[in-house]
């Protein structure tokens, strides 16, 4: 296993997590150890586990990931999916290390004055996720004017009474003080000598105007930042009030500063014993040779996969790769007849990367599990699994899309229609990478994403259908159809798709191809859906992309 290695550091620098501003090593920590478990294990239990599988957000924490511009982004991720072996080198901030030891956090100050949190058990997990999204850079007040919600307060202009008087309980740095901040009102009729002492209730500024997108506050927070994270006891309200209610990141904020400083870089590192080792090579060569030697490695990039194979199901590898932070995995280009995009890539990054201009993209990433998946989720892993259920697959296949695989023994290209053949399995041999995804340019102009499941975020498709199509003088010119959730591995709509081709942009016409997609595939009928339930959706989905479209 070692033979075909560079010299890997074992140093306790490199070994070493910094985890609330303090250095913890994780050199004794087994390859198979979570995030969570460790720093529960040390000692800070402000990470919960809630569902140890990524779906509720209790056991968020924040790390420090590049921008793309030099500096770094405090992102958020479930430490109840990632191997703490994997952020060896990194920097994380859990709940508890955002609070100096004089006053509380921002962020924990809105939670707890706006009634954010009831039993606890869900809240350091919204913290962190807020904090992240508390840190966005291009986090700014809408332009709603005064019609609408304005520009963004202060935190102090919303939760002083005048203004901020010592009480020991202060910022570790100062917060101006507006004079003009308004008493918080208790908006209560006139007491009476025998009524019981008036209540104050922490108001937030927050209106709603023609046009303004509602799950985003006047102070430019979006509330999908927390659409990983599930409260079980105190209701959204609250919590939206004290998301909303958060003023701009005061310029003397410690972890505000650190954003203008580049994010730790990788190193090669092995860590654990033989029979259970964690590698991070130093390149892809490296990596391809460890996987040509120990075919049976787990190649390991987000982890929100095999995060859940480690906590459910106690899956073991004799040899974990981190391949997360390979440059080569990590690269997006341009050129006249096609994007390229880095396999190792999350999504979060894929949709920062293409800024809308791959429209079927676009639609697909906000109804990818949630936004703390897609901060660690991978578009090289999400196809690497197989899994017929997917969300990338359709839309990928109706893009046209192709795979480079890389191997010791070279690359090649191959087209994604060609790649799965059958459940969870694929032409990639065991000595593959997925090395990046090509998409053909110009993509198919009317492109359209319908993702059917029990609920809207955070969920898993029983049916997602990705529909690209061009029309010339009125006819169906093109169109690729790509359909998960209905056999065993993602397909291209083949039959209605040729039904279609050349066909006129009539009513008519997609009603007699929904009756043809109808019949694609073979629907199966399980926990999610049953096999007729999918058959219907596939016909309807056909029927809406017509409807939408034409109007």
């Amino acid at each position: 296993m070692t033979g075909s290695m560079h010299p890997t550091a074992t140093d306790a620098a490199t070994t070493a997590v910094t985890v609330n501003g303090s250095e913890m090593s994780v050199a004794e920590v087994a390859p198979h150890t979570t995030t969570l478990q460790w720093l529960r294990g040390s000692g800070i239990t402000g990470p919960k586990e809630g569902c140890a599988e990524g779906e509720c957000g209790a056991c968020a924490v924040m790390v420090a990931r590049p921008d793309g511009d030099g500096g770094t982004r405090w992102t958020s991720i479930n430490s109840c999916l990632v191997p703490a072996a994997a952020l060896a080198g990194q920097e994380i901030y859990t709940a508890e290390g955002l609070a100096s030891s004089e006053a509380l956090h921002p962020v924990q100050r809105e939670m707890a004055m706006r009634g954010g949190s009831q039993c606890g058990f869900c809240t350091p997990g919204f913290v962190c996720s807020m904090a992240a999204e508390y840190y966005r850079k291009d986090r700014s007040g809408c332009a709603c004017g005064e019609a609408g919600c304005g520009t963004a307060p202060t935190t102090s202009d919303i939760v002083s009474a005048a203004r901020i008087v010592p009480s020991g309980n202060e910022l570790p740095w100062s917060l101006a003080v507006d004079d003009d901040a308004r008493p918080l009102a208790p908006g209560l009729p006139p007491r009476t000598a025998v009524d019981p002492p008036a209540r104050t209730e922490p108001a937030t500024r927050y209106g709603s105007a023609p046009g303004h997108e509602p799950e985003t506050g006047p102070n430019g927070f979006d509330l999908h930042a927390l659409s990983g994270n599930l409260c079980r006891c105190t209701g959204y309200r609250p919590i939206r009030d004290a998301a909303f209610a958060l003023g701009d990141v005061d310029p003397r904020d410690p972890l505000a500063q650190r954003r203008d400083r580049p994010a730790p870089a990788s190193r090669p590192l092995r860590l654990g014993s033989p029979g259970s080792a964690f590698v991070r090579p130093a390149d892809l060569g490296e990596a391809l040779g460890l996987l040509a030697e120990t075919p049976d490695a787990v190649l390991l990039a987000g982890s929100t996969d095999w995060g859940v194979e480690l906590t459910i199901k106690h899956r073991r590898a004799p040899l974990t790769i981190a391949i997360d932070q390979l440059d080569e995995l990590r690269r997006f280009n341009v050129s006249d007849d096609h994007v390229e995009i880095g396999a190792g890539l999350t999504i979060t990054e894929v949709e920062r990367h293409l800024d809308g201009s791959v429209p079927l993209l676009a639609e697909l990433v906000p109804l990818f599990a949630s936004q703390l998946i897609r901060n660690a989720a991978t578009i090289g892993g999400n196809l690497g699994t197989g899994s017929p259920i997917g969300d990338t697959a359709p839309a990928l296949l109706a893009l046209d899309a192709g795979l480079v695989l890389a191997s010791s023994r070279g690359e090649r290209t191959i087209a994604l229609a060609d790649y799965f053949t059958g459940y969870r399995k694929s032409v990639r041999t065991a000595d593959e990478i997925i090395k990046s995804v090509v998409i053909p340019t110009p993509v198919l102009p009317l492109a359209r994403f319908y993702k059917v499941a029990k609920r809207k975020f955070d969920d898993i498709s029983s049916v997602a259908v990705a529909i690209a199509a061009r029309l010339t003088d009125g006819e169906v010119a093109e169109i690729r159809v790509g359909v998960g959730g209905a056999a065993a591995t993602t397909i291209r709509a083949r039959e209605t798709e040729a039904f279609l081709r050349g066909k006129p942009w009539t009513a008519e016409t997609f009603e007699a191809a929904a009756e043809i997609m109808r019949v694609e595939g073979t629907p199966m009928s399980d926990h999610r859906a049953s096999a007729r339930y999918r058959s219907a959706t596939l016909a309807q989905s056909i029927r809406r992309f017509h409807e939408e479209v034409a109007s």
